[in-house]
C-alpha cells in the first residue's frame, strides 16, 4: 500500500478507473431502467436507487455501488483533498462491488 500511496501517476490510474467503472456501471443500470416504465433517474445515484426499487439489485449491491458514485463525484469534483489511504480502502473493496453488480 505505502507504495501506491507514494506515487502520483498510481494514484491517478486509480481514481482513473475507479471513475471509468463507476461511469459503466450507470450506464448499464441506466440501459436497465429504460426497458422499465421508471422515468429515468436525475442522478447517478439514483440509478441505483431505481435499480433496488425494481428487484434488479439487492440491498447488498445498492448500498456500495451508490458509496461509489459518491467516491466519484468527490474525486472528479475534487470537493475535498484526496485521502490515498481512503482512496486505496476503496479500492479493496470495490472490486468485489462491480463484480456483484456485474452479475
Amino acid at each position: 500500500m505505502f507504495r501506491i500511496l507514494c506515487q502520483p501517476a498510481l494514484q491517478d490510474i486509480l481514481v482513473l478507473n475507479i471513475t471509468r467503472a463507476v461511469q459503466l456501471s450507470v450506464d448499464i443500470g441506466s440501459h436497465v431502467i429504460s426497458d422499465t416504465e421508471q422515468s429515468a433517474p436525475q442522478t447517478m445515484g439514483n440509478v441505483f436507487v431505481v435499480l433496488e426499487e425494481i428487484g434488479a439489485i439487492s440491498s447488498q449491491i445498492y448500498d456500495p455501488m451508490k458509496k461509489a458514485v459518491g467516491f466519484r463525484n468527490i474525486a472528479v469534483h475534487q470537493y475535498e483533498a484526496n485521502d490515498w489511504n481512503i482512496i486505496y480502502a476503496v479500492c479493496e473493496q470495490s472490486v468485489t462491488g462491480f463484480g456483484h453488480f456485474a452479475r
